[in-house]
């Protein structure tokens, strides 16, 4: 019988073979594709985020608990894809801003908000206007996270941001970070949110999507 609590500490280690195997075992068992989803990676991915967020873990340690994660994915995602009923908790869209090629940040982002159970479309670095408001039409999200380490590309956050007015997306919740940037300049550029780490950005999104208790 597949035991959860194991599958959440083997996750949390970092133990990505293991994992694949749990994760084919589990259905092996007949177990629902959401529940070993839930169950097995998202409340492992859980763990991990909040020890991340508290310092009791660093980027080494979360980097390779995502890849365990991701090593489920890889044989739930075509499952869950076929599945009517299991629905992300959100879409969200990431980029690093044009002019900027960092990523480790938003990397980390994206795969701690796959592992809280969203949706990640990753554009990837240096990202012009055009590209995030073409991604917004196409993918829907309820959620836009740009990055940027370089003070010279953080005004293009607001270039962003105007775009999507103009194209009629300011719906989206745009949420902004990175090294140099700062609640003051999320405020600045009219910036929806503004995450430090990437347990804040997950804890903001969760915001943006789950209903008020």
């Amino acid at each position: 019988m597949m035991d959860y609590a194991q599958m959440n500490q083997l996750l949390y280690e970092g133990k990505a073979p293991l994992i694949l195997e749990l994760t084919k075992q589990a259905l092996a068992e007949g177990r629902p594709v959401k529940e070993v989803l839930e169950n097995g990676l998202i409340a492992g991915m859980s763990v991990v985020g909040e020890d991340f967020k508290h310092n009791r873990i660093y980027v080494p340690e979360v980097l390779v608990a995502a890849r365990a994660m991701k090593a489920g994915m890889s044989v739930l995602k075509p499952l869950l894809s076929a599945s009517a009923t299991t629905r992300p908790a959100g879409t969200v869209v990431i980029g690093t801003v044009k002019g900027d090629l960092h990523d480790i940040g938003k990397n980390l982002v994206g795969m701690m908000a796959e592992g809280a159970g969203f949706k990640i479309v990753d554009l990837g670095v240096d990202q012009s206007a055009e590209k995030f408001v073409a991604a917004a039409r196409e993918h829907k999200p309820e959620i836009l996270g740009m990055s940027a380490l370089l003070t010279t590309t953080m005004p293009y956050m607001k270039t962003v941001i105007t775009a999507l007015d103009a194209a009629g997306l300011g719906h989206i919740k745009t949420c902004v970070g990175g090294a140099p940037i700062s609640q003051t300049f999320a405020d600045e550029i009219g910036a929806d949110g503004y995450a430090r780490d990437a347990a804040a950005a997950v804890a903001l999104f969760k915001q943006f999507v789950l209903p008020p208790a």
